[in-house]
C-alpha cells in the first residue's frame, strides 16, 4: 500500500551533517503524516522527528531541537532530514514511517528499512 525508501546515510565527523530522503510510493500517501525514528546500538526505536501533510506542523524530540530539520516536497512524495552539528550519540538506524492522518509521535503502520548513520568522535 504504502512504501518508504530511505537513502543517504553514511559516515560522517562530529560537526558534519547528513540529510536523508525518503521516497514514499503507494497510493495512500495523500493526507500521511511522516515521520523519523532511530534506533542505537542496544537501544529500542525511537522517534526523532514529524511532520504533517501540509508540512505546517513539525515535531522534534529534544535532542535534536535546533540541530535536524525535517521537511517534505508533496510533488516528489519524498520527505527529508536535514541534519546538522551530528554528535556520536546521533549514530543508529534511522527509519522512514508514514501514517494517515495526524501528526504524532506514535501508531504509524508504514516503515522503510532503514538507513545506517554513523557520526564518528
Amino acid at each position: 500500500q504504502v512504501q518508504p525508501v530511505e537513502s543517504g546515510g553514511g559516515l560522517v565527523q562530529a560537526g558534519g551533517s547528513l540529510r536523508l530522503s525518503c521516497a514514499i510510493s503507494g497510493r495512500t500517501f495523500s493526507s500521511y503524516a511522516a515521520g523519523w525514528f532511530r534506533q542505537a546500538p542496544g537501544k529500542e526505536r525511537r522517534f526523532v522527528a514529524a511532520i504533517s501533510w501540509g508540512g505546517g506542523s513539525t515535531s522534534y524530540v529534544d535532542s535534536v531541537k535546533g540541530r535536524f530539520t525535517i521537511s517534505r516536497d508533496n510533488a516528489k512524495n519524498t520527505v527529508y532530514l536535514q541534519m546538522n552539528s551530528l554528535k556520536p550519540e546521533d549514530t543508529a538506524v534511522y527509519y522512514c514511517a508514514a501514517k494517515y492522518g495526524a501528526l504524532t509521535v506514535t501508531g504509524y503502520d508504514y516503515w522503510g528499512q532503514g538507513t545506517q548513520v554513523t557520526v564518528s568522535s
